[in-house]
């Protein structure tokens, strides 16, 4: 039997590259998309035969390493120029790595922290933890625990910088929510108020301004946002009814007789008609205002007759802010009354036509109220402006 030669020609046997520590890290690289050269790492220690050493593990993986023998110089460097990962000795002169640690809290996870330590020390490990650190490796070293520490510290921060980011654009979008919402409340109502508007005397200013002073009542109440915002857009379809009147009444230039006055009346009970049966929280609250902000505290008021605390809380808000801003109002049947005249009658009125403890607090705020009217006047056409002596 003749055995075959083989003979292999080593030229004809392609080079191996094996993988250079310079050039590859040796484990899968944590931040897809990330060179890490643009992974800026501050290595702090006091002695320079161990900065040396971490130096060259790091730079040989490919980081962007800087360098600080002490902690102040370290925090120079990090009020100066960025740095995703702080590697620090514990154990130093002057200010230690826990207490720069300490003063770094509040930048977790903006800058990622692992110490490193001479000492097996659970009770200290589990101190650098409780401050943040993302990690703890013990001296002497090797080089897969350093890059593997710093593997894990640069995920973590990644996580949870994604996840910081998440919910910032989950608040802004909650916040962009809540402003639609808002906005859209406002608007329902008035639209629901425009068909009205124009068949009554009183101005859009005016429906607007009892929005305002109705929710910053509410506000002094101490009501959260989503009740103050309610009633801004509830209060002003306190008057929504009036559509149901008829021209012949509701524009007339004298006074009502009674019968016309008994029609006028109506215009509490449709308003709620109007509102009622909503599921939407702010039109069920304009219901209710519709319907009691004609009553009066002393029981006197329409359609119900009821008494203090029986009238909706709301509903006696919007009635005091309703009356003060109609008193200081111009119309073109009327001047507005002075400041003093429209405080003198709200006051006479405590505990009669308004809720006491609610005018005690309108009055105590009443530099806010004074605002509202001040800031959102009336805009009449020259031939509307009233005649001195109407």
């Amino acid at each position: 039997m003749e055995l075959m030669n083989y003979s292999v020609d080593p030229a004809r046997i392609p080079a191996m590259s094996l993988p250079s520590e310079s050039q590859v890290l040796p484990f899968a690289w944590p931040l897809p998309g990330q060179d890490p050269q643009d992974v800026r790492i501050l290595v702090l220690d006091d002695q320079e035969i161990i900065r040396v050493q971490l130096k060259r593990i790091l730079k040989r993986s490919g980081f962007t390493v800087l360098e600080a023998p002490d902690a102040q110089m370290a925090l120079e460097i990090l009020n100066r120029e960025p740095v995703d990962l702080l590697l620090s000795d514990i154990q130093m002169p002057g200010m230690t790595g826990l207490d720069l640690m300490h003063a770094l809290a509040h930048r977790i996870p903006d800058i990622a922290v692992i110490m490193v330590s001479g000492m097996d020390n659970l009770e200290m490990a589990m101190k650098c933890l409780h401050y943040g650190a993302y990690g703890y490796v013990l001296k002497p070293f090797k080089t897969s625990g350093i890059l593997i520490a710093v593997a894990n510290a640069l995920r973590r921060r990644m996580l949870e910088l994604e996840h910081r980011d998440r919910e910032d654009i989950l608040a802004r979008k909650v916040r962009e929510q809540t402003e639609e919402i808002r906005s859209s409340r406002e608007e329902i109502s008035y639209r629901l108020l425009s068909a009205s508007e124009h068949r009554d005397n009183e101005t859009g200013a005016h429906v607007r301004r009892i929005g305002l002073c109705a929710a910053e009542m509410a506000r002094i109440l101490g009501w959260d946002p989503a009740g103050v915002a309610s009633i801004m857009a509830a209060a002003p379809m306190h008057d929504i009814g009036k559509i149901g009147v008829p021209d012949r009444i509701l524009q007339k230039d004298g006074p009502l007789t009674d019968e016309e006055w008994i029609i006028m009346k109506t215009h509490t009970t449709m308003g709620a008609n109007i509102l009622r049966d909503s599921g939407v929280a702010f039109i069920q609250m304009g219901a209710r205002i519709a319907a009691s902000h004609h009553e009066r505290f002393d029981g006197t008021g329409y359609p119900m007759g009821l008494i203090g605390t029986q009238i909706p809380l709301e509903a006696r808000l919007t009635c005091l802010v309703d009356v003060y801003d109609a008193l200081c109002s111009k119309r073109v049947y009327k001047h507005a009354w002075t400041e003093d005249e429209a405080l003198g009658y709200l006051k006479e009125q405590q505990g009669k036509h308004f809720d006491p403890a609610i005018l005690e607090l309108f009055l105590d705020h009443y530099d806010a109220f004074r605002r509202i009217l001040r800031d959102n006047p009336d805009q009449f056409a020259p031939e509307e402006i009233p005649l001195r002596g109407m």
